[in-house]
């Protein structure tokens, strides 16, 4: 009689309450699969803890049996650990740990590790507060915030990395360690904008913001007016004062039926973000911009809790991929590459492509920040596609990629590590930070147990 191997990973059976899920385990594939769903990692196991005490017994199991440990919550941005080899992998999803504990008089939360951004908001929102979520409600706080984050309150109160008092990461050793400007200062450091590098993230202290409410929306035009939208945004963006963060895209959606009539079927121009003045002023700062007369003007005073919803992020898990790269500049000739590649006229797979207005406190390294407690440059292109089937992702791939090859000459050649969802070369997004960050990774995982979406090595 012959019997099948074990493999490295079955000493982890039983762990998290059963909650382990390997090669060939009914529960195996729902369990690897991220929200990004054109990725494709095949782990040695997946495990999904619900404590802290359940990470270090997976870890420590898995550093036993000769295994790595990769860090992972909603798996927005799982491309790039997709790419890599996951044979010798364990995927730790923290999907499932979840909890949010407001301090109103600190102005401050406590989250753990696999949270939303929406219950972050939704918990801060009943004392008058608002937190540095991003532009979609259903990212989590953890693969978010260890990029550094990129917020509609960006360019005045800097990237969401800067608003970490302090972080718990599950080590090596499977022990909790506490990371914080007093308490391991280095990797404190290095864990804001390092990734997960470094540990298991379990539980986030976070500054919140003292706003009730913003004045946000959006302002849509069709595609045709593309190139006299960008121009105008893209002068108007040179004037604006730092309490204004906006983007601007030019989409193309399917004729869907579950679409809203004003999306379904048609290519358009979007300009939204959030203007953090009183409701008189913001409307004399967007003056410019409805003067062009948008066929749909939805700025106005809305609850905080309301700005996850104005970029129209999916609101369910989607096949995507996509490029991405900075500007430090949109001069007319930028402007006329990147309607080129998607403006009227182009035949384009992208749903959309969209700039990012840095600049402002986003420009300006942080006292005592992180290693990515800045971005350099002025404006963030990041170009996505949907891709349901192989022949559509190839095309999205190419099309993205040709949309960031056309502006590469304004490009600064660094990255914004939350819109890097392929798998390249992190040391540009760090420039001269990166041999300390190399350090710090070092000091902090000497084995190279952890496996970040972008390694550091």
């Amino acid at each position: 009689m012959t019997t099948t191997p074990l493999s490295p990973a079955d000493g982890l059976r039983g762990l998290c309450g059963g909650r382990v899920h390997l090669p060939g385990d009914p529960g195996y594939d729902a369990a690897r699969t991220p929200w990004n769903l054109a990725v494709d990692q095949r782990p040695a196991a997946v495990a999904v803890p619900h404590s802290a005490d359940e990470v270090g017994e997976v870890v420590r199991a898995a550093v036993a049996a000769g295994l790595r440990v990769a860090p992972q919550s909603s798996g927005h941005g799982a491309g790039p650990l997709g790419e890599q080899a996951l044979d010798d992998v364990v995927l730790v999803r923290v999907h499932e740990l979840t909890g949010v504990t407001v301090d109103p008089d600190a102005r401050t939360a406590r989250v753990l590790g696999g949270t939303l951004w929406q219950e972050v908001v939704a918990a801060a929102a009943p004392h008058g507060l608002a937190a540095m979520h991003g532009s979609s409600p259903d990212v989590s706080v953890a693969g978010y915030l260890l990029g550094g984050g990129l917020s509609f309150y960006g360019r005045r109160h800097g990237v969401a990395a800067n608003s970490l008092r302090a972080v718990e990461l599950v080590a090596a050793d499977g022990s909790v360690v506490r990371a914080s400007a007093e308490e391991n200062p280095d990797l404190f450091w290095a864990v804001r904008g390092g990734g997960g590098n470094f540990g298991v993230a379990v539980a986030f202290e976070i500054d919140l913001l003292p706003y009730p409410d913003v004045y946000a929306g959006m302002l849509l035009w069709d595609r045709e007016r593309a190139p006299e939208v960008m121009r105008a945004w893209a002068a108007w963006t040179r004037d604006v004062p730092e309490s204004v963060t906006t983007s601007f895209r030019v989409m193309s959606f399917p004729p869907l039926p579950d679409l809203p009539p004003f999306l379904s079927g048609r290519q358009l121009v979007v300009v939204d973000g959030a203007v953090l003045e009183d409701d008189d002023r913001a409307a004399e700062l967007l003056t410019p911009l409805r003067e062009l007369q948008p066929e749909m003007d939805t700025f106005g005073r809305i609850p905080a809790v309301g700005l996850t919803g104005v970029h129209m992020d999916p609101p369910t898990p989607v096949p995507a991929v996509s490029d991405h790269t900075v500007l430090a500049d949109l001069p007319e000739e930028a402007i006329t590459a990147y309607l080129g590649e998607i403006g009227p006229g182009t035949t384009t797979s992208l749903l959309f492509g969209e700039l990012r207005h840095l600049g402002g406190a986003l420009g300006r390294p942080a006292e005592g920040g992180g290693v990515a407690s800045h971005l350099d440059g002025e404006y963030a292109l990041f170009a996505v596609a949907v891709a349901p089937f192989p022949e559509a992702a190839a095309q999205g791939r190419a099309d993205a990629a040709a949309l960031c090859a056309a502006l590469a000459p304004w490009s600064t050649g660094s990255l914004v590590l939350n819109f890097t969802e392929t798998d390249v070369d992190p040391a540009p997004m760090y420039g001269d930070r990166w041999e300390r960050l190399r350090s710090a990774r070092a000091a902090a995982d000497p084995a190279g147990v952890f496996v970040g979406h972008h390694p550091v090595g």
